[in-house]
């Protein structure tokens, strides 16, 4: 099963723009990102959107939510 069928409609780059438009990461992109990094199948791209996502967390770019 793929993060698609637990969230649909939903993808990495929908996502990033979420995030960076509320300013931290909810509770449900949390859940959605552990997801999609335990999937096999995740590009280059997808991942390094993931990894400049956290990136901005540790900086302080961005929260996290509750």
């Amino acid at each position: 099963m793929n993060a698609q069928t637990f969230f649909p409609g939903t993808d990495i780059a929908e996502i990033f723009g979420k995030v960076w438009r509320n300013g931290g990461l909810s509770q449900s992109d949390r859940h959605y990102l552990r997801f999609a990094l335990l999937r096999e199948h995740l590009s280059d791209e997808e991942r390094a959107t993931i990894d400049r996502m956290l990136h901005a967390v540790r900086r302080g770019w961005l929260q996290i939510f509750d």
